[in-house]
């Protein structure tokens, strides 16, 4: 757990019922005026381009799919990556492996959210 996380649980045990009552309504308010907007749905319409790296590659994937989670996707693309820069594998076939990777990912979330990948 997150240093700021727990100190925020410390104060809310230290505090009597109105005082947790408060501290509720004001993080439900800064909640509505600063939340981050949600990720899309659906991915975006990002083209891949005729010359790309696989490293600008990844970050196109990662744009193209923010809904998705990246960390269980790290150790897959990590092993291309690396399969790429240290083992001379093609960009073009490390960049296809990518792309199936995360579209597997979009697709295996939409299919557990009910979603239509």
């Amino acid at each position: 757990m997150s240093d700021a996380r727990q100190r925020l649980q410390a104060c809310y045990a230290a505090l009597d019922r109105d005082g947790r009552r408060v501290l509720l309504e004001f993080a439900e308010f800064l909640r509505t005026r600063h939340a981050r907007p949600a990720p899309p749905a659906h991915p975006l319409d990002l083209p891949r381009p005729a010359e790309e790296s696989v490293i600008a590659a990844l970050k196109r994937l990662r744009a193209t799919y923010p809904m998705l989670d990246s960390a269980p996707l790290l150790d897959a693309a990590t092993t291309l990556v690396t399969a790429h820069v240290l083992h001379g594998r093609g960009a073009d076939e490390v960049i296809d492996e990518l792309e199936a990777l995360f579209g597997r990912a979009y697709a295996e979330r939409a299919a557990d959210d009910g979603t239509r990948a």
